[in-house]
């Protein structure tokens, strides 16, 4: 995937301050953490055990968010 895409990752990165630096993308997108899509695929629900440790996420309805422009791209191009 990352060759696919790779001018539209760097894009996303070059307006991110990422307090993992990126771990997702220097891993190839092994290492990326827990999410799904809900209501088709409009929103990127959060399913980390702790997801008030990233700064992406956001708890809406009982329920969190991820709001990290990469990891969205990721899933909508991947289904990861």
């Amino acid at each position: 995937m990352e060759q696919d895409y790779k001018k539209e990752i760097e894009e996303i990165i070059g307006e991110l301050k990422c307090p993992k630096d990126f771990l997702c993308y220097k891993s190839k997108f092994n290492d990326i953490c827990k999410a799904g899509f809900v209501h088709k695929q409009s929103f990127l629900r959060c399913l980390e055990e702790n997801p008030t440790n990233c700064k992406f996420s956001l708890f809406f309805e009982e329920k969190y968010f991820c709001q990290c422009p990469l990891r969205t791209y990721i899933a909508k191009k991947s289904g990861k």
